[in-house]
């Protein structure tokens, strides 16, 4: 073999190497994108800090703001958000999306999407009890079974809380809560019965009202019957005040404050915020300090300003707006999560928003 010969040997052994290590490099990276899940990325709305979407209504809410914080999009694609839970053992948040009758998860980690549960009976408002199980309200039927409350057992078996009152079916089970005695606190407006986009269209047999499902016994109270269409409600810091909205008042929205008794019965009403310039009020939780954040928006009123109004309401303990987070759309509920507890998730009309705050849920405390 002459020296020209080896030469090309030589060439032909380089190329056929360095294709080799080619096609083995690519197929480890093939690899690694499917061992590896993508990870989540902010989808803020705004680039510029501080967010022009948190406006300062009062100085006091500078402290709550963080300034390196914005408005994320974390979802969307949905019809009707509701009732958000963080769940921070899986780190993932659950909501209903309510004419599409399903719970959804949205994983902290990958960002990804996907149904938790189908069927769900066009679920609503969700919270975890003191062992951090599931409770569901389950607005309307999808079959036989709905308009009722319900308990996920740890190996997915559902549990009926409470399905009627005096033998008489609830309304349409709406927001929920569960507070540190074990009680589970409820509204049952009529909301979900008057179509069939949200459930299917029944008479309701009960008046609007509020119940408290005994935490030793089980047994169902009913502790409001007078307000026009309860909606939202949540306990304060210390559970001796209990906040209610009252979603079909007139001429304004209405969010109580209710004394506590120590036997779980309710005391002195007071009116604490009132929803001016036709704002509708919906969901709403206490942060460890006692200020209010309240979904917020349009009382569907031809009058009303939706992009004015669109967002998060927060006031403080003593019942003065001093922030509004502002939404391309209407914000139905929300609820505090994260690791630290200082992640403000908010459902939208359509999507699902996040904004990390300088405070913590009241149930992180």
């Amino acid at each position: 073999m002459d020296s020209s010969q080896r030469d090309t040997n030589a060439d032909h052994g380089r190329r056929a190497f360095l294709k080799t290590s080619l096609a083995v490099s690519a197929g480890v990276a093939a690899l690694g994108s499917l061992a590896l899940p993508r990870l989540a990325s902010a989808e803020p709305l705004s680039q510029r800090y501080p967010d022009p979407l948190v406006n300062i209504l009062d100085d006091s809410f500078m402290d709550l703001r963080i300034f390196n914080a914005s408005v994320e999009r974390l979802a969307t694609g949905l019809r009707w958000v509701e009732g958000p839970v963080w769940v921070g053992d899986g780190r993932y948040l659950l909501f209903s999306d309510i004419p599409n009758n399903r719970i959804m998860r949205w994983d902290e980690v990958t960002g990804g999407l996907s149904v938790y549960r189908d069927n769900s009976n066009f679920s609503n408002g969700m919270c975890r009890d003191r062992q951090g199980r599931l409770l569901v309200c389950e607005g309307s039927t999808t079959s036989k079974e709905g308009r009722r409350v319900t308990r996920t057992e740890y190996n997915g078996s559902i549990t009926v809380l409470a399905e009627n009152y005096e033998g008489k079916p609830f309304n349409s089970p709406n927001d929920i809560v569960c507070k540190r005695d074990g009680s589970v606190w409820f509204t049952d407006p009529p909301f979900q019965t008057g179509n069939n986009y949200e459930g299917h269209k029944v008479t309701p047999e009960l008046p609007h009202a509020v119940y408290r499902i005994d935490g030793v016994s089980g047994k169902v109270s009913r502790v409001i019957d007078d307000l026009a269409g309860p909606n939202g409600l949540c306990f304060s810091p210390d559970e001796k005040t209990l906040y209610v909205v009252e979603g079909r008042a007139k001429p304004n929205r209405i969010i109580w404050a209710i004394a506590v008794n120590d036997d779980g019965t309710l005391g002195l009403r007071r009116k604490h915020i009132e929803g001016l310039e036709f704002a509708g009020i919906d969901g709403i939780k206490c942060d460890e300090s006692g200020n209010l954040w309240c979904g917020w928006g349009s009382n569907s009123d031809p009058k009303a300003d939706p992009e004015k109004l669109d967002g998060v309401r927060v006031f403080n303990p003593d019942g003065k707006a001093i922030g509004h987070i502002s939404l391309p759309e209407r914000c139905p509920n929300l609820c505090f999560g994260g690791r630290e507890g200082n992640r403000l998730f908010m459902a939208g009309s359509h999507s699902v928003y996040s904004l990390f705050v300088n405070t913590r849920g009241a149930t992180f405390v």
